[in-house]
């Protein structure tokens, strides 16, 4: 019984913020693309994209910060496809998403045979962003919550910044306004003058800004090494921390935090053996955990009230 409760310790909480941390950029640019009324569930694929194009990068100039730099970039314009697909030619936001993420698996595996030779996962050719740790001086000293909060890498005091920036931004700016109307009530937002077009297409842009960093977060945190399939569903499970977080940046962290300590919780129950369950029973509770507070919390949650559907039918109806 002691093995278990040694589990829930300093390190558990420090863990929970670094696996929370890609789920964290992707979520909170679900919120801003969704207020827009766009749904994204491209993210998963844009989130390759980026891991991949990171490593690429990194791979030629030698420099894992150009590196991540080249991972956001890759994000934000695979991301314009889905904008382009949905606002300018009104296809079906589930069913671009869904091709978007399709497609990212298959440029991926054909890029990774021209460049590297080979499917699967590139060597390791340097060390990762997480050698550049520090610790933020008086802060990182605080009991429990200081080591998990204010001594990590750079790209997590990042989604910390993000998430601050965009709660901001969306409540107390023009833009961050006219982008809630967008998802809201873009017909009122149309008469006065204010494009919704280009509310959408910038709200899917940071969408792929952040997705991008999230995968590129997953590539060159560690060491620069890049595996198919390495977002392993985290793009959807932003999409559930969106939900379950009201559609508010700092609801999606919180939520990203417990879809955090879930697979913080199930590595660690594996590695310290603690109960006589077999590990494929730990690999999934992660995934069942959100589908548990998604259908216990999207009741609760009012979505923007024009997500999801085409400006212009709804220009045409009016």
């Amino acid at each position: 019984m002691g093995g278990f409760f040694s589990i829930f310790n300093e390190d558990l909480l420090v863990a929970t913020i670094r696996l929370s941390t890609p789920i964290t950029l992707a979520a909170v640019g679900a919120t801003v693309c969704e207020r827009a009324g766009i749904v994204n569930i491209a993210m998963e694929g844009i989130m390759i994209i980026g891991a991949f194009f990171a490593v690429v990068v990194a791979y030629y100039t030698g420099n894992p910060w150009l590196g991540l730099l080249g991972g956001v970039v890759a994000g934000a314009l695979f991301s314009m496809i889905h904008a382009v697909a949905t606002i300018t030619f009104h296809l079906d936001h589930v069913v671009s998403g869904a091709v978007l993420n399709i497609l990212s698996f298959g440029v991926v595996r054909y890029l990774m045979v021209i460049i590297y030779g080979h499917p699967g996962t590139t060597e390791p050719i340097a060390k990762g962003l997480a050698e550049y740790k520090f610790a933020v001086p008086l802060l990182s000293k605080i009991p429990v919550i200081g080591p998990a909060f204010f001594n990590q890498t750079p790209i997590v005091y990042l989604s910390f910044l993000t998430v601050i920036f965009f709660l901001i931004f969306l409540k107390k700016t023009k833009t961050g306004l006219h982008v809630r109307a967008a998802g809201e009530h873009p017909l009122a937002l149309e008469t006065i003058g204010v494009s919704v077009v280009k509310m959408r297409y910038l709200a899917v842009l940071v969408s792929g800004i952040t997705s991008g960093l999230a995968g590129a977060y997953l590539s060159i945190e560690n060491s620069v090494s890049f595996t198919e399939g390495m977002s392993n569903g985290r793009g959807f499970i932003a999409l559930a921390a969106n939900i379950s977080g009201g559609w508010t940046a700092i609801g999606s962290w919180l939520a990203s935090l417990f879809f955090g300590f879930a697979d913080a919780l199930q590595i660690r129950f594996q590695i310290f053996k603690v109960l006589p369950i077999p590990a494929e029973f730990f690999i999934i509770f992660p995934y069942v955990a959100t589908v548990l507070v998604v259908a216990g919390l999207v009741r609760r949650s009012r979505p923007p009230k024009a997500v999801g559907m085409d400006f212009m039918i709804e220009r045409e109806e009016d």
